[in-house]
């Protein structure tokens, strides 16, 4: 049974605003039904395709990483202790943190710990939603769309800058620099001074 389902709500209403908009003593009740959810899928929980390389290559680099995700602690835990041991990423934005992605906050939050002064500028957001997309956009942020079969259709989209298909390809990208699209124009996204920016920053 999907998330929306085990609420009885419209795939169209956003889970989150719909277990908010709730009386209180019903909120915890609701939340404990996409918990449970969630814990069934994370025991057969893979990684993506080129993640671990990928975090390999972001480690050499020395290059910061966060997560912003709609999900709560449990699962993303046990997605980092099982498949990136040795990473370190922090901070690690939950669906405690409100508001959720489609906000910008997260981001902008994630932004503020590592002390960027100019929001998002500097930081690459992916992800696989719209909702990735849309915070990543309006947090200033480049945004890379890992594409798949139900995605697909977000690959033009206005917040979308760049479609991968697997992890690993960002690594290229990261040396050697992209141009995305925003706002149906064509923008240069400068992936290889973020990464060298990532690395003065580490010095």
């Amino acid at each position: 049974m999907g998330q929306s389902a085990a609420l009885g709500i419209s795939k169209p209403t956003d889970i989150l605003d719909h277990i908010y908009s709730l009386p209180p003593a019903e909120q915890e009740p609701a939340m404990e039904k996409i918990r449970h959810i969630e814990r069934t899928a994370m025991k057969t929980q893979k990684p993506q395709i080129g993640l671990v390389a990928l975090m390999d290559y972001l480690d050499s680099r020395s290059i910061r990483k966060g997560i912003c995700t709609r999900n709560f602690e449990t699962p993303v835990s046990h997605l980092l202790t099982t498949f990136l041991p040795n990473s370190h990423i922090a901070p690690i934005v939950t669906r405690d943190f409100r508001p959720p992605k489609p906000s910008p906050a997260g981001i902008l939050h994630i932004a503020k710990e590592w002390m960027h002064e100019n929001g998002g500028a500097n930081l690459i957001m992916v992800g696989d939603s719209i909702d990735d997309m849309t915070a990543g956009f309006h947090a200033g942020a480049a945004t890379v769309l890992l594409l798949n079969e139900v995605n697909k259709d977000l690959a033009e989209h206005q917040h979308t800058d760049l479609v991968i298909r697997r992890l690993d390809e960002l690594i290229e990208i990261l040396e050697n620099g992209f141009e995305g699209w925003v706002e149906g124009g064509e923008e240069e996204v400068d992936a290889k001074g973020l990464v060298e920016e990532a690395l003065k920053e580490e010095k």
